[in-house]
């Protein structure tokens, strides 16, 4: 008997979230639909249909993790796939000069301690697979090998930390891959109107690390299914 393939998407009502939660869907994992919003987390499971359940956590909160991760161990033994896509870019994020204790902590919270949070939380059911993988959606912004350039620099260095818990969970997880993932500039309503990539081609390569890539492919970071510079 073929086990159930499991995953969890974070910040799976909308966007990148939503498009790579409806195609593991689509491949026949039951998906937990992972959003802070419930109407909205509701709404994007029914659309998906049957093989999603919705999953209220607000990723920026070790309490709503927690509890998060108790309802999931309630209804499954093992997780094979979790996404850390929630993230943010709060407003006023145009220059690190400016940038106020509030606007850095609010983001590194939900960008970087959140997929962390999510990762202790699920930790056994991640063990319990018998190949997990946890994908980190961050961000070319987070590169260091070549400086910034300015742009939106808090939510850039939040990126840069999440790339940090990546390589620190590798180490915390050698039966699991774990990697981070840059998806492009996609039209989303982070990413705007004017963004030169769909939100299909944002998804790709996460569900190519999801389900296709190899299990032995860890503690990269990667773009477009190729390994990119930290």
């Amino acid at each position: 008997m073929t086990k159930e393939r499991i995953a969890l998407v974070t910040g799976a009502n909308k966007g990148i979230g939503f498009e790579v939660a409806w195609q593991l869907a689509d491949k026949h994992f039951r998906v937990f639909i992972g959003a802070r919003n419930e109407k909205a987390g509701h709404a994007a499971a029914k659309k998906i249909g049957a093989p999603s359940t919705f999953l209220k956590i607000d990723v920026s909160e070790r309490a709503s993790v927690q509890k998060a991760a108790a309802e999931v161990i309630k209804e499954v033994d093992h997780l094979d796939i979790l996404v850390n896509n929630a993230g943010i870019i709060v407003d006023g994020d145009d220059a690190i000069l400016r940038a106020t204790p509030e606007q850095f902590e609010t983001t590194m919270r939900t960008n970087a301690l959140g997929p962390l949070l999510v990762a202790q939380a699920f930790q056994s059911l991640l063990e319990n697979s018998s190949g997990s993988r946890i994908i980190n959606v961050s961000s070319s912004g987070g590169q260091l090998h070549d400086g910034a350039d300015g742009w939106s620099p808090i939510y850039c260095i939040s990126k840069t930390a999440l790339n940090g818990v990546t390589s620190q969970l590798v180490a915390a997880l050698p039966k699991s891959a774990v990697n981070s993932v840059c998806p492009g500039w996609v039209r989303t309503d982070m990413g705007g109107a004017n963004a030169t990539r769909s939100v299909e081609q944002g998804a790709a390569g996460i569900v190519w690390l999801a389900i296709e890539a190899p299990q032995h492919l860890t503690g990269k970071f990667l773009h477009d299914r190729k390994v990119i510079a930290w």
